[in-house]
């Protein structure tokens, strides 16, 4: 078990960078740097000593990836940040619609 969790602790010691800047790729002429926000999580469990019932133990794990948008050279020649509209559009939509939520409210106090 201890070796286990050994080669996990090795293998995702350093995915931050690795893995939100991903390798160069060349497409359409053009190359662009990939970039995402990844996440990933670990637990594990086991039945305390002394409780009554069988004993137990168990683990899992999970993650994601939200691909941000990509570095690419601009018309200028500067590299450039091109966001990912579809993931752009999910992360402020809630944002809009929680500002227009609280104007509103300010709209309706003022009138009162």
């Amino acid at each position: 078990m201890t070796e286990s969790f050994s080669s996990l602790v090795d293998a995702f010691k350093n995915v931050g960078v690795t893995r939100a800047y991903g390798p160069a790729v060349t497409i359409a002429g053009e190359e662009i740097i990939p970039v995402a926000v990844v996440s990933f999580g670990f637990g594990g469990g086991s039945s305390p000593e002394g409780e009554p019932g069988p004993g137990g133990s168990g683990g899992g794990g999970g993650g994601f990836v939200l691909p941000l948008g990509v570095y690419a050279k601009g018309p200028s020649g500067r590299m450039m940040f091109r966001p990912n509209t579809v993931v752009l559009l999910a992360v402020l939509a809630p944002l809009v619609c929680a500002v227009g939520v609280s104007f509103r409210g300010l709209l309706r106090r003022s009138h009162s």
